[in-house]
């Protein structure tokens, strides 16, 4: 048995209750001289010696050998290793193992759990219930190198969850119990995830279906940016090396698209849509029209787009080479009249759904912007 204190994120019990598997006894306590702030433009505290100071926690004792396995899988991928350190409980002192990081971060203001509870605390939960089922089968470090892709994939469900639900009369409407989940694995979670199905549903009038097998192609949310100058009536386009026709087979794999990327957790979409229009196009956006939200491909992938159309001065912007060297990419910009972008569409240059549908978008609305640009 064994007798942890904790002062950080596992403070949340719901979140201690989702790696354990349920919910121990807990105590409150202290460590004497010890501080908890944030990490620096992170969701996460460090803690500090500090002569004086109290770092406040819970203490949970008599813990089995499942239970430290299970605390250690979730903390040693962060880069947390235990030390047995007196706490204060009761105002005595009582030896505890407690999680230090075997790292160095920059700090930020004085931790407050309840501050990160209203913030992270239901992205948390999400994907530690991705991370957990992980345990026994992939090492905790190769899980924390794609740890924000979790936490992406994470605010998507969240999205989805609680996205349209009403009906608007043509769809069939789904109601609790029209679908049954028999099984559901994960084979596969990095920057993406494949998980599989077994399902039952029922709708539209139809007889249900059973043992309905399927795999998905789990990702997160992610924005599309057609930047279009009103003025001069030019648009900017992106080019880059793309795996998915390499790997079809196609002998182009280089393509045109829109600046796209993926929503970061804790980021809304208009937020990742002026960042990745920096990081791939260097480019400012001065307004972003929405164009609509959808399922690119929603028989195999989970990804959701949201797409705009990015107001911009094109006609003074400079094309070049772009991108993030840590996600190695090398873009290409390329600025063309709207004329030269339909005349593309049509030859067949530009084969990506989300610039063929924001092009079109774009020029059943581009007049009125041309007018609205010139009265301005």
């Amino acid at each position: 048995m064994a007798d942890f204190f904790f002062y950080g994120t596992l403070c949340h019990v719901p979140l201690l209750e989702k790696v354990l598997g349920y919910r121990p006894q807990l105590r409150e306590a202290w460590l004497p001289d010890f501080q908890t702030y944030w990490a620096k433009d992170a969701s996460y505290p460090v803690i500090l010696a500090q002569s004086g100071a109290k770092a406040y926690g819970l203490l949970a004792q008599g813990l089995s050998l499942q239970d430290v396995a299970k605390l250690d899988f979730y903390e040693s991928g962060f880069g947390y290793q235990t030390y047995a350190i007196s706490i204060t409980h009761n105002d005595c002192l009582v030896s505890a193992q407690v999680y230090f990081p075997d790292h160095i971060a920059e700090i930020g203001p004085l931790w407050s759990l309840d501050d990160w509870t209203a913030q992270w605390a239901e992205l948390v939960l999400a994907a530690a219930d991705e991370f957990m089922a992980h345990m026994g089968k992939t090492p905790p470090s190769k899980l924390t190198k794609h740890y924000p892709m979790m936490l992406a994939r994470a605010a998507s469900a969240l999205r989805a969850r609680d996205g349209q639900n009403e009906s608007h009369g043509l769809r069939h409407f789904a109601q609790p119990g029209d679908i049954g989940v028999e099984s559901r694995a994960q084979p596969y979670s990095a920057f993406f995830a494949v998980e599989d199905y077994k399902l039952n549903f029922k709708g539209m009038g139809q007889p249900p279906l059973k043992d309905v097998e399927r795999t998905v192609f789990i990702t997160s949310d992610a924005v599309t940016v057609l930047p279009y100058d009103p003025v001069a009536d030019l648009v900017m386009v992106i080019e880059q090396f793309r795996p998915g026709p390499f790997a079809r087979g196609d002998q182009q794999p280089w393509l045109l698209e829109t600046i796209s990327g993926r929503i970061d957790a804790g980021e809304t979409a208009q937020a990742a849509a002026l960042r990745e229009s920096q990081e791939e196009a260097g480019l400012s956006i001065n307004a972003l029209l929405p164009i609509g939200q959808s399922y690119p491909s929603a028989g195999c992938m989970s990804e959701f787009l949201y797409s705009f159309v990015g107001l911009a001065d094109l006609a003074q912007t400079q094309t070049g080479i772009f991108g993030l060297k840590s996600e190695d990419e090398i873009i290409k910009t390329h600025i063309l009249p709207f004329d030269q972008l339909i005349a593309l569409i049509a030859k067949g240059e530009i084969n990506t759904s989300p610039l063929i549908l924001s092009a079109f978008w774009l020029q059943n609305t581009r007049q009125a912007l041309m007018e609205k640009a010139c009265l301005a």
